[in-house]
């Protein structure tokens, strides 16, 4: 038994010896064979979720003693706006706030039925003459009669009725020019062209918008809120030692 116990104490010495971390030094380089992790604890302020570019605007006015010493206003996207500080002692950001805009929820690229379209059509978009020819079309189709028009691929031609009798051949206007809600409600919301499909099914027709600027619009946007927070916040970005990037 004795030679048992201190096998098992030389088992126990060798596992408790590989387990702690040897530091090398080779060429004027450490090495650890272990992956260590570095506990450090740096209070940091709760982020505050917003929706509108404008509780930044007046969260900065009016709590400004929170503010560290250099602030990062980040455009991220047409959606999304954070307030960071600049690094801390563990070369991280606090983020103090986070602002996402609440947008429609229109989903392009995906066939809609006639009454859901209208809906959506009424319910995402500014009016504009393109939207209300679209409405027109869309609401007065009649089934089964939309077809290729000059096998392009995009333009269509479609029967509407144009009274309680009377039908009209019409082609399918493209592309569009339409304002959807997709931005923050204090910036001006960007106009993009779209191409709009027809199909016929057994269910009656169903349409879709398809997003025809390759996503420009993004850019534009994001520079156009830049713009606005840097108008709306003219005295304090040079006060407070804020930066805004896009």
């Amino acid at each position: 038994m004795e030679g048992l116990k201190e096998a098992i104490e030389f088992i126990t010495n060798l596992k408790e010896g590989s387990m702690e971390p040897k530091v090398l030094d080779i060429n004027g380089n450490t090495y650890c064979n272990k992956n260590l992790t570095r506990y450090h604890y740096f209070p940091k302020a709760d982020s505050l979720s917003v929706n509108t570019l404008t509780s930044i605007v007046d969260y900065i006015k009016g709590k400004p003693e929170e503010l560290r010493e250099t602030m990062i206003l980040h455009v991220i996207s047409p959606t999304e706006v954070r307030l960071y500080s600049g690094l801390v002692d563990e070369r991280n950001r606090e983020e103090l706030m986070r602002a996402d805009a609440i947008v429609n929820e229109f989903q392009f690229d995906r066939y809609y039925d006639q009454e859901r379209f209208l809906i959506e059509l009424q319910a995402n978009f500014i009016e504009s003459d393109d939207l209300t020819v679209l409405k027109q079309v869309a609401g007065n189709i009649q089934s089964g009669t939309t077809a290729n028009y000059d096998d392009d691929g995009v333009s269509q031609k479609t029967t509407i009725k144009s009274g309680i009798a009377n039908k009209t051949d019409v082609i399918v206007p493209n592309p569009v020019k339409l304002r959807p809600y997709r931005t923050f409600a204090e910036i001006e919301q960007p106009q993009s062209s779209y191409v709009f499909r027809i199909q016929d099914s057994d269910r009656g027709p169903s349409f879709k918008l398809v997003e025809a600027d390759g996503g420009l619009w993004k850019n534009a946007t994001m520079k156009k809120i830049k713009e606005y927070l840097a108008y709306e916040l003219a005295e304090e970005l040079e006060k407070y030692n804020i930066t805004i990037i896009a």
